[in-house]
């Protein structure tokens, strides 16, 4: 689907409890104290009465030609039709199928999280959230996306404080910054995006756009870019689109993009650049791509390099300042690329074959970040790395999820529950029981305040 607008302003009709003020253009909403459902009448001076002169200096005026009772009737038959239009177009628009229901008030602070993890762990609460890879914890409350709703929580308690709902599936929805970007599934692509205040559930910017099925986002800092096959979009922060790398749907220029004819397979950001895996034709193995985030024009990408590796099925893991750390399966290394796309240096790779035969869904590594590490799960494994230099540290087995800190420490799903870690050197202080219900699979984690957020598959749980 081609590009419609850019960053549009909030214009829908949409049913709002408590009402929305109206946007200002550039998609924020201006504070309002008035109470919703009361009426603010100011007293005035009475109008005087000002004297007319008869029409036309005193002559007679001339008679209208809508005076006679036919003429009456057809005026009338036009507002009928033009008043049946306008319910017709309301009724099957996309606005009529929008519900948003703001929170009256910003969340109330949390209670910090605890310096030491704690011996045990109760679930609080737990809700479906299919459209969440990772959970959503931000500004005081945690976010949950299903189906095609969006719902701001209390940590806490999992009330609900807001809500946005379309009669449109969700394709993903991903925190940036201290917005939510909700992604809808309309037609043959993932083209519909709202960005919602995460504590009051405000919309702040939406756009249309030409993601792919399938679609993740990608966040670095002031930036977003959805994941695809054939193309990559990157928005800015108030979602005014910065770059397209791929096959453009609607070419003003052709010859402006680097190549044809590629696919792409994983996608890494750091510093206003963007990684990609590319197989394209005529290469002899696969080709890693690092380009900017804006340019000039946004349909020309600028691109820092472009270097053809030593092996197929290759896989950004992720990127930092100018590096990129790279996994190339065939060799079974790690590899870090510098700014100038020249290998700097190369780790091996104990991985069971499986962990890494295939791309990930949607095109992003399993990986989580804190002050000082990066963290992977490999599928059977979590691989820590420092954040400066992505020079590989220690290796936890059996892990089933990257990691993150809680409080002051670091701490990594495991089955069964929790491994709390010496983050330089892995070494595991203890471990924390936790009871998931018979759920097996890979765990996501966050946290907000003093709840510990996990993702366990298509269900958001809170602990605490």
């Amino acid at each position: 689907m081609s590009e419609r607008r850019d960053a549009a302003p909030d214009e829908d009709p949409a049913r709002h409890v408590p009402a929305e003020p109206e946007q200002t253009s550039n998609g924020d909403e201006p504070e309002t104290t008035a109470a919703i459902g009361t009426e603010d009448v100011l007293d005035a001076e009475p109008v005087p009465t000002v004297a007319t002169e008869p029409p036309l200096g005193g002559k007679r005026a001339r008679r209208s030609p809508w005076n006679r009772p036919r003429d009456r009737v057809f005026a009338a038959a036009i507002v009928v039709a033009v008043a049946v239009t306008g319910v017709v177009i309301g009724v099957n628009s996309d606005n009529a199928a929008t519900v948003a229901q703001v929170a009256a008030t910003v969340p109330p602070a949390l209670p910090l999280a605890p310096a030491e993890v704690p011996g045990s762990l109760t679930e609080l609460w737990r809700a479906p959230s299919s459209a969440t890879p990772v959970p959503i914890g931000e500004a005081n409350s945690v976010v949950t996306a299903d189906k095609g709703e969006v719902l701001g929580r209390d940590p806490l308690t999992g009330a609900v404080r807001w809500r946005y709902a379309r009669d449109l599936e969700l394709c993903t929805v991903a925190l940036a910054g201290i917005k939510v970007d909700a992604v809808y599934r309309k037609e043959t692509g993932c083209s519909e995006v709202t960005q919602l205040d995460t504590g009051t559930g405000r919309r702040t910017a939406q756009r249309n756009g030409d993601a792919e099925l399938g679609t993740r986002l990608v966040v670095d800092g002031s930036h977003v870019t959805t994941t695809g096959k054939k193309l990559l979009n990157t928005w800015r922060d108030d979602l005014v689109k910065s770059m397209e790398y791929g096959e453009v749907p609607a070419v003003v220029q052709p010859n402006k993009q680097p190549r044809s004819g590629c696919t792409y397979g994983t996608v890494a950001a750091a510093s206003g650049k963007i990684g990609v895996i590319e197989r394209c034709p005529g290469d002899p193995a696969d080709r890693f791509t690092v380009y900017r985030a804006t340019n000039d024009e946004a349909d020309e990408p600028k691109v820092d390099y472009s270097t053809v590796l030593a092996g197929k099925n290759a896989k950004v893991v992720a990127m930092s300042g100018d590096l990129a750390l790279i996994v190339l399966p065939e060799q079974k290394l790690l590899v870090i690329y510098g700014a100038d796309g020249v290998q700097k240096s190369a780790y091996p790779l104990d991985l069971p074959a499986a962990d890494i035969a295939q791309d990930p869904v949607g095109g992003i590594m399993a990986t989580a970040w804190t002050a000082q590490g990066v963290y992977w799960f490999t599928g059977s494994k979590t691989m820590a790395f420092s954040r400066d230099d992505l020079t590989p540290r220690w290796t936890l087995n059996n892990a089933v999820g990257p990691g993150v800190t809680f409080g002051d420490q670091l701490v990594v799903p495991i089955q069964g529950g929790l491994a709390v870690l010496d983050e330089m050197t892995g070494t595991t202080i203890r471990t924390v029981g936790v009871d998931r219900r018979g759920y097996s699979g890979p765990v996501r984690l966050a946290s907000v305040g003093p709840v510990l957020l996990e993702q366990r598959g298509t269900t958001l749980a809170a602990l605490k």
